[in-house]
Parts: structure tokens; C-alpha cells; sequence
């Protein structure tokens, strides 16, 4: 197959398969790569395109985020991940998610507003978490309290109407946090704490899961700024597993609840939303620097069967630009709390600059990803692993809900139908069972 480009304003790719040649359209984006548009592929070959697991294949065309994994560049409508968490917050960002600019001085009182009056669950709803086990995992909970929205607010699921869009991102955005913070009460025995309108995203979130009635909790905000920076940095990241996951589910005309909840299924996943779990549970392992050797030894024997979790990323084949953000936030929060000298953050730090020195990972471009720093960061701010995914949940939603908003608009979308090469058994005639072998 070839994918010169003609100087006409149409650039095509030939195919040639049974001594059959077809043309197929190039499109090109803004920036990034060119795509081979096969949609007539099967119609004029009888050939399906295959890829496994979709590295090569996109799914639909975005204005939402851009990656450049070989230069380490992440895009949210074209503005810089490391300047949105830098000099943004949460609820700015969730809006120039969702409308595809940031919000002057109206816009963003009137977002704010909004949010913050939708933070409040159905008080019905506070009765499904007694029907889980107190020692469920808070995801299992997530994704039957946050696929239950649907029967509680009938007037934002017509997928049709735009007002009900916007009304159900919106909510989902608002709700999430209150959602994983009952889960998160509810697994440890206390009770619930109700959001307050006079706090921020990120603050609120932290007292509904830290506060207890029976004493006053005063939010550090420094801690608030660094969750704030952490979401932030989790907000969207392109077409990743999850958020194909909520297109796919979306594509069908179901309501937007039922749709984030299989996103969340979808990032409950080990190699999904719980990377910096597992990250976490490596320096755990490690335990102390003198250790280091040892297990870098592991890593660089593929017999051995240790992975460094924490580096390399499937697409930045550069330095991740948010793990940048989230190692100065570390630091941040582990001063706030006294806690500079943590041996994790030892051997993290040892760990990171044998990475960025040692020609192995060097050559094998593993660098240190955002997983690497966030695990011990929410765990220093006082959340238990179980929690981690949910958290990434929380901040994903608004990267869910504007790409399945984006996915609703699109006139191009069709419901999901991937194909298949079927290996299984060919035509066979059914044998009455006492007459078979």
C-alpha cells in the first residue's frame, strides 16, 4: 500500500488485493498523523481491515484532545496539559472540555453555579449502598450507583435533546464526586457526609470523604490544590480504552448513565485505571534504595517476569508531560504534610533517575508516567488503594461525558460494529448425540 500524496486537493492510498486496485481518501487532521479512510474497504474488496486492539485504526474524528506520544505532548483543544494544571482548575477545564473554550468571567460563575447546584444525589439513592458488603471494592459500587442515575433523573436522558445533554453532563460531573465519596464512607463504616456549596470541586470532595460529624474538618489547600491538579491531569486522555468504551455504549442510543458506567467498568481494569495502584505496590515491594539494584536487575531480565510498573506508557514514547506536573505536586503535598523524608518517595526518586540515565530504559524509552508519582501522592493525602481508580473516575467523567457529547453531535457516527477474522470450525452438519464419536 502506498500514501503519497498527490498535490491535489483529495490525496489518495492504493490498495491492491486480488489484482484488484482501489482508491482510498487520506484525511488529514489539524496536527498529527494522516488516516486512511477504509470504510468502503469490505464494499469493494471483500477484505476487512484487521488490528487488534485498534493501535492503527480511529475509531472517529475529535476536537477534544490531542496526543503526540513521540514529542510527550498532550492537548486539551489545544492548550498545553502542563499550563491547564498549572494555571487552571478543575471546573474551568471541564468547560473548555464540554464547549471547547475557556469560560470568561459570566460563563464561569454560571458553570460554577450550575455544578455546585447538582452536587446533591437523590436522597433515595444514599439507600443502594446498604444493599453491597461493606468490604466491596468502591468501583463494584460505583458502577451500580452511577448506572442507577437513570432511574432517578428521567429528564436528561433523551440523547436528542441538547438542553437534556447538557443538563446530564452536567450532573454526571457533579454527582461523581458524591457517588465515590459515599462509597468510600460506606466502606469504612462512617456516615455520610453531604456536599456544601460554599467549598470548591476539589475541597468539597476532600471534607465528603475525610469530615465526620462529630468534629470540625478544615481543608488544607494545599491538599485541595494538589487533588485539584490531579484530576486535572486525569481529565481526558484521547480515545483510550474507557472512553471508546462510553462511544461504543453511546453509539447505540443508550442514556448517558448507563454509558459512563461502563466507562467505568471499562477503567476498573488492572492495565486501565489501576496502573498507579500497582506502581504503588512496587516501591512497596522494593521497600528501600539499597534494594534498588536488585530489582532493576529483574527488570532488565525478561526471564525473570518483573515489570517496573510506573514507566513507559503505551503512547508516549517520550517523557509523560503529566508525570512532570504530578512529581512537582508530589513534592508539594508530602512538604504540606510533613512527610518529606517518605522512604517511597526515596526509592520513586532513585528509581527515576536510573530511568533517565540507564541506557537500558533509555533505549527502551521507559520513562517515568503519571502512575509513578500519583499513587503516592493520594496515599500520603490519606485515600487507601481502593480508592485510586475511583479517584481517576471522578476526573475522567468530564472527558467521558464531552466525548460522548462530541460522539452525539457527530453526523459521521454510526452504531459500533467492529468485525472479526472467524477461526473457528467451518459448515458442519449436526450428528444426533447417539450417533457421534
Amino acid at each position: 500500500m502506498s500514501s503519497d500524496k498527490p498535490s491535489t486537493a483529495s490525496p489518495m492510498a492504493n490498495l491492491s488485493v486480488g489484482g484488484k486496485t482501489i482508491d482510498m481518501p487520506v484525511r488529514s487532521g489539524t496536527v498529527g498523523p494522516d488516516v486512511i479512510d477504509v470504510g468502503r474497504l469490505y464494499k469493494e474488496t471483500g477484505c476487512f481491515n484487521y488490528d487488534p486492539g485498534f493501535t492503527s485504526t480511529a475509531n472517529c474524528s475529535s476536537k477534544i484532545t490531542y496526543i503526540d506520544g513521540d514529542a510527550g505532548m498532550l492537548l486539551h483543544r489545544g492548550y498545553p496539559i502542563d499550563q491547564l494544571a498549572e494555571q487552571s482548575n478543575f471546573l474551568e477545564v471541564c468547560f473548555l472540555l464540554l464547549n471547547g473554550e475557556l469560560p470568561n468571567e459570566p460563563e464561569y460563575e454560571e458553570f460554577q453555579l450550575a455544578i455546585t447546584r447538582h452536587t446533591m444525589l437523590h436522597e433515595q439513592m444514599t439507600r443502594f449502598y446498604t444493599g453491597f458488603r461493606r468490604d466491596a471494592h468502591p468501583m463494584a459500587v460505583m458502577c451500580g450507583v452511577v448506572g442507577a442515575l437513570s432511574a432517578f433523573y428521567h429528564d436528561s436522558t433523551d440523547i436528542n435533546d441538547p438542553e437534556q445533554r447538557t443538563i446530564a453532563a452536567r450532573r454526571l460531573i457533579a454527582k461523581m464526586p458524591t457517588i465515590a465519596a459515599m462509597a468510600y464512607k460506606y466502606s469504612v463504616g462512617q456516615p455520610f457526609i453531604y456536599p456544601r456549596n460554599d467549598l470548591d470541586f476539589s475541597a468539597n470532595f476532600l471534607q465528603m470523604c475525610f469530615a465526620v460529624p462529630c468534629a470540625p474538618y478544615t481543608v488544607d489547600p494545599v491538599i485541595a490544590r494538589a487533588l485539584d491538579r490531579i484530576f486535572i491531569l486525569h481529565a481526558d486522555h484521547e480515545q483510550n480504552a474507557s472512553t471508546s468504551t462510553v462511544r461504543l455504549a453511546g453509539s447505540s442510543g443508550a442514556n448517558p448513565f448507563a454509558c459512563i458506567a461502563a466507562g467505568i467498568a471499562c477503567l476498573w481494569g488492572p492495565a486501565h485505571g489501576g496502573a498507579n495502584e500497582a506502581a504503588l505496590n512496587m516501591l512497596s515491594e522494593i521497600g528501600t534504595v539499597d534494594r534498588i539494584p536488585e530489582y532493576i536487575k529483574k527488570a532488565k531480565d525478561k526471564t525473570s517476569g518483573f515489570r517496573l510498573m510506573g514507566f513507559g506508557h503505551r503512547v508516549y514514547k517520550n517523557y509523560d508531560p503529566r508525570a512532570k506536573v504530578m512529581q512537582k505536586t508530589c513534592h508539594e503535598v508530602l512538604d504540606a504534610l510533613g512527610i518529606r523524608n517518605e522512604p517511597l518517595l526515596q526509592v520513586a526518586m532513585e528509581l527515576e533517575r536510573i530511568a533517565l540515565e540507564d541506557d537500558y530504559f533509555v533505549e527502551k524509552k521507559l520513562y517515568p508516567n503519571i502512575d509513578f508519582y500519583s499513587g503516592i501522592t493520594l496515599r500520603a493525602i490519606g485515600f487507601p488503594v481502593e480508592m485510586f481508580t475511583v479517584l481517576f473516575a471522578v476526573a475522567r467523567t468530564v472527558g467521558w461525558v464531552a466525548q460522548w457529547k462530541e460522539m452525539i453531535e457527530d453526523p459521521e457516527q454510526r452504531i459500533g460494529r467492529p468485525r472479526q477474522l472467524y477461526i473457528g470450525a467451518p459448515v458442519r452438519d449436526y450428528v444426533p448425540r447417539g450417533q457421534r464419536g
